[in-house]
């Protein structure tokens, strides 16, 4: 009988998992399914971030963890329906921290996925054995060894399934104690002995962080910003080792915009005006940020326009700088690190000026006052100023109709202020982010042109417009962080653009860029690494027999925290909290072999 319950289990487990799999082949599923009340297997491939990326390196995987139930769901009786493949009463991937299984009931289910991947267990009555995708369990760590992770991987030649590979991840620490720090000779002799192989290779792997959240005063900035480096090389002599100069690395960048620290800071706040007016063109509410300016946005206007009228009168004296610094706009505080890359421009028109003048603005009846003021002022030909060609905003059109003495009357009401501000705000942000990229030899005009398309409605070219700014802000922070000249921001800047066409707004999306380490050595020669790890590989193909060694500052498994009574320590060397804390995580496979 007990033989019985497991081959329906095997079968069923087998059921589920090619049904999960190929509905998977349209779509990977948002949802996780359901197994016998208490796993739930989640399918995970394509673009999607594998969780056990640093281990085994595969395009499509399943993960199983313990499920977890709404509060208000009947798992028995949901376990009865066996069409419900896809189980509603299970929470979605993102609503929670995974759960891990016991290591023994984790083994159990290895146990069933190699019994129906095995084309000798005839018995179980599998019409046509389907080669599934890898299977990954999260473990809670409970057996002596402290497993995190158990994996199953089907071996094949050709259609057949000839064996499988099994993969155990065990994880210790955290602690800053040396001694439990393997030794790399015994790791190598530990492989050869295990896989019965002559030859290995080493090969290492570290990563470094370059930018860290800094305190400001008594404040920590919070923010998912990050700039680290990933370090590739061949042979290995010591464990922890300095990565050599010969080695290939990946610079990893993941920054959000509006750190206050920034040199482009002002700059961001003034897309956040921008971003306020296209919410309030969207909805008919416009949240009014606090002013940017010490005077009234009306004032400001107001001097602005009589400036101007005195030009047209003559009574301005060509080459007065104070005259002309007063009306340039003042976009961003530029820190002097940053002047030589990024700086205001010269050649502002009215309409952008106005803008500058009208980021202080505070309120819907203030914004009338001022279009008002500006409407009668070129109603009476009271100035005449000049705007860039090939602004399509209404401004630019009533400017153009004031040239031959007559403008149309336009309503200030509703929506109207807000849409004219925000065009001419748009208008003026896009020429700023061209003259920053092409001044600096970044892109081309042509390759800007999707950013700064008019094509598309006002909200799509905001988002745009939202894009370029985050694309400025990594320019900018590998600039200043990281000294980066023209050679190293070239092939970054094209990165960016390339995903930015292609997908919408991220800020934390992780570009990676390839570099010498030598560009960044100075960084993190002295530093101690975030992540070290030696791959030890005998074999090749489906025949490679792994062994990894890793420590990591961080948890490798996300199911796994600090607060695993037991598991984790808060061990330190001599009493002392100075030295780094390292969790030491092991993988190795094994392999078994159908006869």
């Amino acid at each position: 009988m007990a033989a019985e319950r497991r081959w329906q289990a095997a079968a069923g487990l087998y059921g589920r998992l090619l049904r999960i799999y190929e509905e998977g082949r349209e779509s990977i599923p948002e949802r996780p399914y359901l197994f016998e009340t208490d796993v739930e297997i989640c399918l995970i491939g394509g673009s999607c971030k594998s969780p056990i990326e640093r281990f085994w390196n595969g395009s499509s995987v399943y993960i199983l963890q313990k499920a977890r139930h709404n509060e208000e769901s009947d798992p028995m009786e949901e376990s009865k329906m066996d069409d419900a493949v896809y189980d509603s009463e299970l929470l979605p991937k993102e609503s929670s921290g995974p759960v891990a299984l016991s290591v023994s009931r984790a083994k159990q289910l290895i146990s069933l996925y190699t019994m129906v991947q095995n084309p000798n267990m005839t018995h179980l009555k599998i019409s046509e054995l389907v080669v599934l995708p890898p299977l990954w369990i999260r473990c809670d760590g409970s057996d002596p060894e402290h497993t995190c992770w158990l994996g199953a991987e089907p071996l094949k030649a050709g259609n057949k399934i000839t064996g499988i590979n099994f993969y155990m991840v065990t994880c210790d620490g955290p602690t800053a104690d040396k001694t439990h720090f393997a030794n790399l000779e015994e790791l190598k002799m530990a492989h050869k002995k295990k896989h019965h192989s002559s030859i290995v290779g080493f090969y290492g792997f570290a990563q470094y962080e370059l930018m860290r959240a800094a305190a400001i005063e008594d404040t920590i900035v919070e923010s998912e910003s990050n700039i680290s480096v990933d370090i590739t090389w061949n042979t290995v002599d010591k464990v922890l080792e300095t990565p050599p100069l010969i080695s290939a690395a990946t610079l990893n960048i993941a920054l959000e915009s509006g750190d206050p620290r920034s040199p482009v800071y002002q700059l961001y706040r003034e897309l956040q005006f921008l971003l306020s007016l296209a919410e309030g063109l969207k909805t008919g509410v416009t949240e009014w940020p606090e002013p940017l300016e010490s005077e009234s946005a009306v004032e400001l206007v107001r001097e602005f326009l009589t400036d101007l009228k005195r030009k047209l009168d003559g009574y301005c004296i060509s080459g007065n700088n104070n005259e002309t610094e007063k009306i340039k706009c003042d976009t961003a505080a530029v820190d002097s690190s940053i002047k030589s890359i990024f700086s205001e421009r010269g050649d502002l028109d009215f309409a952008e000026q106005l803008w500058c003048k009208m980021r202080s603005v505070s309120s819907y009846q203030e914004l009338i006052e001022c279009f008002t003021l500006i409407i009668k002022s070129l109603e009476h030909g009271e100035i005449q100023p000049w705007i860039h060609q090939g602004s399509s905003s209404l401004l630019s059109k009533l400017i153009q109709q004031s040239y031959h003495g007559k403008i149309e009357v336009i309503s200030l009401s509703g929506i109207t202020p807000i849409q004219i501000l925000l065009e001419i705000g748009l208008d003026k942000m896009k020429k700023d982010y061209v003259s920053f990229f092409i001044g600096q030899e970044l892109a081309t005009l042509t390759y800007l042109d999707y950013f700064i398309s008019t094509s598309v409605d006002l909200q799509e070219q905001v988002h745009r417009v939202q894009k370029l700014h985050h694309m400025l802000e990594i320019m900018v922070s590998c600039t200043v962080l990281l000294q980066f000249k023209h050679e190293n921001l070239f092939p970054l800047t094209q990165i960016c653009m390339k995903y930015y066409k292609e997908n919408p707004l991220n800020e934390k999306h992780v570009f990676q860029l390839p570099i010498r380490p030598a560009l960044v050595k100075k960084f993190y020669q002295n530093d101690h690494p975030e992540i070290w790890k030696v791959d030890i590989s005998s074999a090749h193909g489906q025949k490679e027999a792994k062994t990894t060694w890793q420590v990591s500052t961080n948890p490798p498994v996300e199911h796994m925290t600090s607060n695993n009574t037991g598991l984790f320590s808060d061990s330190t060397v001599n009493g002392s909290s100075e030295e780094r804390m390292y969790f030491i995580t092991m993988a190795q496979c094994s392999q078994v072999h159908f006869t």
